[in-house]
């Protein structure tokens, strides 16, 4: 959810996603799959390959959640260092047992690491959680070398005629149904259609990108329904 929609402050926004993803944590890989008709999975694997992880890179993967594309990362390039980080303990629980990320409980607003820290980062269907996503991706690329690729995959809304009205029927109707059947939590799929519906995508997310000091291209999944963004500090 986006700051607007969990409401109040930066504190209370962050302790209102938290709670929600400790919530979701026990069935959130399985829920993802069925909601995405197994999509997910691809998605990421291609937000992987716009990443181009290097041998003996670091990168760290922000609001990573279970570790789906933190561990996609290690499979693409089983050489590199890969740091997972989000709000909800319980999701990295899920992810530290299988013992191949390492993982650390922090606010993407406020990193705990020093400048230029990373050779690039990822950030999956988290930027419009952040109670300020300007801020977020500012210090996302803070913690980046220069010209280090930030990788953002993050849901749009579709513009084709037909299939539009499709993805908004299923969005509103189905997902919230679906999603509440599978982890007992429906407003959370609520949020997340409100969410995903409201969010800047495309050109759009590119200009917030901008306000953040960053600039880059996005290419469009699923008939705009999910964006893959490679940004990079403007001007490097």
């Amino acid at each position: 959810m986006s700051g607007a929609e969990a409401g109040g402050a930066p504190g209370q926004v962050r302790e209102t996603v938290r709670a929600m993803f400790d919530r979701l944590a026990p069935r959130y890989d399985l829920t993802n799959t069925v909601l995405s008709f197994g999509c997910d999975r691809s998605w990421r694997r291609a937000a992987v390959r716009v990443l181009s992880p290097r041998p003996g890179g670091r990168y760290l993967d922000v609001a990573c959640g279970t570790g789906a594309l933190s561990e996609q990362i290690l499979v693409h390039e089983p050489r590199a260092e890969v740091v997972g980080l989000d709000l909800s303990l319980g999701m990295l629980r899920r992810l530290a047992v299988r013992g191949e990320v390492r993982v650390l409980a922090a606010d993407a607003l406020a990193l705990p690491f020093g400048d230029a820290t990373f050779d690039g980062a990822t950030v999956a269907f988290g930027v419009r959680n952040f109670a300020d996503p300007v801020a977020g991706l500012r210090e996302i690329a803070r913690v980046c070398t220069a010209g280090a690729p930030l990788v953002v995959l993050e849901f749009g809304q579709p513009r084709i005629a037909g299939f539009s009205a499709l993805y908004r029927l299923y969005s509103r109707r189905v997902l919230p149904v679906v999603g509440g059947w599978l982890t007992g939590d429906r407003e959370a799929y609520r949020y997340l259609d409100r969410t995903a519906s409201a969010f800047p995508c495309g050109e759009r997310f590119l200009a917030l990108a901008g306000e953040a000091g960053l600039a880059g291209e996005g290419q469009s999944l699923l008939g705009g329904a999910v964006w893959i963004y490679r940004l990079h500090a403007a001007g490097s």
